[in-house]
């Protein structure tokens, strides 16, 4: 049976995440993939997770 995730982040031990995803639905997220770029995608997560930053109070 699966651990919940709070039981398996301990903020004591290691109060720092960094948190990737290369791919959504087996597309690439960024980058070029069969000829076509998808590098306006970048700017649009980057500026979408300092939104989401403030709304959660995170530090990014």
């Amino acid at each position: 049976m699966p651990k919940a995730r709070k039981s398996q982040i301990s903020l004591l031990d290691t109060p720092y995440y960094h948190c990737v995803s290369r791919c959504v639905r087996r597309a690439f997220l960024c980058g070029e993939e069969d000829g076509k770029s998808f590098e306006h995608r970048r700017y649009w997560v980057e500026d979408r997770i300092h939104v989401l930053s403030d709304v959660f109070a995170i530090d990014v």
